[in-house]
């Protein structure tokens, strides 16, 4: 049987289950990645394992999202990562070395290998055909105590490329054609591979724009075949060893295809505020433009930030602009630097920033009010900029370093007719500096873990009652991200490591009452529609409304890491078997489940629900694994008992 590439990398590390699609699997992980947003209370969940090391291959902790030092929380977070990391024999790059993407594709990803990350932009590994895939810090943890990693068996989608990028067309424009295509849900269940002829074409860190942004399609992970691209890159950092070649066979079959045509496609850019609202650019040039930010988890590699370089080269940011430039890496930054490209960009004006997230995730950059910003990130959240109503557009860099210039949306392509197309290629070989990662101590027996006022340990949650009787806390619409559940930025962002803290800004973007709602009504439900929980892999929007008494949802559809963290902190994801029947629910509303633990014990796919004398058939579609969660109150719970 001719396999895809996503099949051979699966069947290599499957422990359980079938590769039959929406089955449950359990799969081997060679390397986790936390950063420091997510791995403070995965730091702390791995502790309560008990543990003396990780056993993992490789697990590295990134500092890079918490970055700005505005009191001592954060400062007291990274010493608390930095003490347990060099305890547990866990990898730490510190802050300022970079993004835990980019950095991991340069030093540590190895071709065929899986990845798990507490973060749902780590199939930028798709990049050195790494099969990656974000999650919750609570899994990430347990695979770093050498646990498997549990998730439905995902289809996969095959897309084949022909042709080759026009001039001021990168990867950037490949990723926003397919949420063109296949929206935001487009991918949710599926691996996006991508195969055929026009793979050649494009660099490894192309290809690790297009996996990052796949977790925009909801997609359970993206993948490319390990190629000469991947060698040469591979080589390029000193890792020629780590190489191997892999592909898909020649005929292999796919759940489900499509087909670009790369030489077709023109520059793209998402409007606000979702990332599938893309247009061509030339239908939007012309508006104004306040900000223009490039790099942060995507787009902030050498080609991206030196193809930057160029077309600034000799010229000025427009007046009124605010040009930033976020380098993904400390690497990237100092072949950059080395390359002439700083100057290039301080002569035009461009504001050149630390090596880390920043903006994209609210710390810091924030545009001004009703002003519009233009930013090669993955995301456009509403407000996920930290300004409400925020107008905030993605593209890719030659289209924010072609509108910073003209102070419009500009398609890139109109620079043509003044200059040369800058065909930036990455280095042969870069330069290469390791001495801002700590590597495992062999022997870490006389570190000790420091902890601040704001690490508080984890909560105790109680398992699953006989019966629930409930309160509608809040009742939402479609597409509810976890930005709208917990959001990030320099206010709340701090907070991960103090669950009673961070609990007070729960839905603080939609409804600022709902945590005091909740706790008044003892335990509750949320109610929302389609697609609930799509976003970033950050734990806390589960774990934060769980703190507040929630103990079930009911909505039209989910997306895959929310439902597992909601399984992980004991909150029930219940589906409506009718989507119709959300209009019966309303904020305020007693609900009953009776006999929910005998239900979800005995096997039952369908939860009886009353609601104003009326009964609500809902479907509990988890494993049988996953049940045993949800009735110990989460799987920290559960484990703790298996060990007992």
């Amino acid at each position: 049987m001719k396999k895809n590439l996503t099949t051979k990398i699966l069947e290599a590390h499957l422990i359980n289950g079938s590769l039959i699609p929406g089955s449950e699997i359990s799969i081997r992980i060679d390397h986790t990645l936390l950063q420091d947003a997510t791995g403070t209370m995965a730091m702390l969940e791995f502790i309560a394992m008990g543990l003396p090391r990780v056993k993992v291959g490789l697990a590295a902790q990134y500092i890079d999202h918490n970055l700005l030092q505005t009191d001592y929380k954060n400062a007291d977070d990274h010493a608390f990562l930095t003490s347990a990391a060099m305890k547990f024999g866990v990898h730490l790059s510190k802050p300022g070395n970079g993004v835990s993407h980019q950095v991991h594709l340069e030093r540590f990803g190895i071709p065929g290998c899986t990845l798990l990350g507490a973060d749902s932009h780590s199939p930028t590994a798709a990049g050195i055909s790494v099969l990656a895939i974000g999650a919750g810090g609570l899994d990430v943890a347990l695979a770093m105590a050498g646990h498997p990693f549990n998730l439905p068996c995902p289809k996969v989608m095959g897309i084949k490329l022909t042709g080759s990028l026009p001039d001021w067309v990168s990867g950037k424009d490949v990723i926003l054609e397919m949420l063109r295509r296949h929206t935001v849900s487009g991918g949710v269940g599926k691996v996006i591979e991508y195969y055929g002829p026009g793979v050649a074409t494009l660099s490894a860190t192309d290809r690790a724009t297009i996996g990052n942004m796949g977790a925009e399609l909801g997609a359970t992970s993206s993948i490319f075949p390990s190629d000469e691209r991947t060698r040469q890159f591979l080589v390029s950092q000193g890792r020629g060893a780590d190489w191997q070649p892999m592909a898909a066979d020649e005929g292999a079959e796919y759940d489900e295809c499509d087909e670009i045509d790369l030489s077709a496609l023109e520059p793209l850019i998402a409007c606000p505020s979702s990332p599938d609202n893309v247009v061509p650019v030339r239908e939007v040039a012309g508006i104004k433009v306040d900000q223009v930010i490039v790099g942060s988890s995507v787009n902030s590699s050498y080609r991206d930030l030196m193809s930057v370089c160029r077309i600034m080269e000799g010229n000025r940011v427009a007046p009124g602009v605010h040009f930033h430039v976020n380098p993904g890496s400390r690497q990237a930054l100092e072949n950059v630097a080395q390359d002439g490209g700083l100057l290039m960009l301080l002569m035009a004006g461009v504001s050149i920033h630390q090596s880390g997230c920043l903006g994209c995730i609210g710390m810091g950059q924030a545009p001004g009010t009703d002003q519009v910003s233009l930013r090669t990130f993955p995301r456009n959240f509403p407000g996920r900029s930290g300004t409400k109503n925020d107008k905030v557009y993605l593209c890719s860099p030659e289209t924010a370093a072609a509108s910073g210039l003209s102070g419009v949306i500009t398609d890139p392509r109109t620079l043509g007719k003044n200059r040369p197309y800058p065909a930036v290629q990455n280095p042969e070989t870069y330069l290469i500096d390791d001495s801002s990662i700590i590597f495992p101590l062999e022997d870490s027996s006389a570190v000790e873990i420091k902890t601040g006022p704001n690490i508080v340990p984890f909560p105790d949650f109680e398992a699953l009652p006989d019966s629930l009787q409930v309160g509608v806390v809040i009742t939402l619409g479609d597409n509810i991200t976890t930005d709208h559940i917990m959001p990030a930025g320099n206010k709340v962002l701090p907070l991960r490591s103090n669950i009673p803290a961070i609990s007070e800004h729960v839905f603080e973007q939609v409804d600022a009452d709902f945590p005091a709602r909740a706790l008044a009504t003892g335990n509750g439900i949320v109610v929302a529609g389609e697609n609930y929980g799509q976003g970033s892999s950050r734990e806390h929007a589960a774990l934060a409304p769980r703190y507040l008494g929630i103990r079930a949802k009911i909505v039209k559809s989910f997306a895959r890491i929310h439902k597992a963290n909601l399984v992980n902190f004991g909150i029930v994801p219940l589906v409506f078997k009718s989507p119709d029947d959300l209009k019966l629910f309303h904020q305020g509303d007693q609900v009953s489940i009776p006999d929910i633990r005998r239900l979800v014990e005995g096997g039952a796919n369908e939860i009886p629900v009353f609601v104003n004398n009326r009964e609500v058939i809902t479907l509990l579609e988890v494993s049988d694994r996953q049940r045993q969660e949800l009735l110990a109150g989460g799987t920290l719970n559960f484990v703790k008992q298996s060990h007992q």
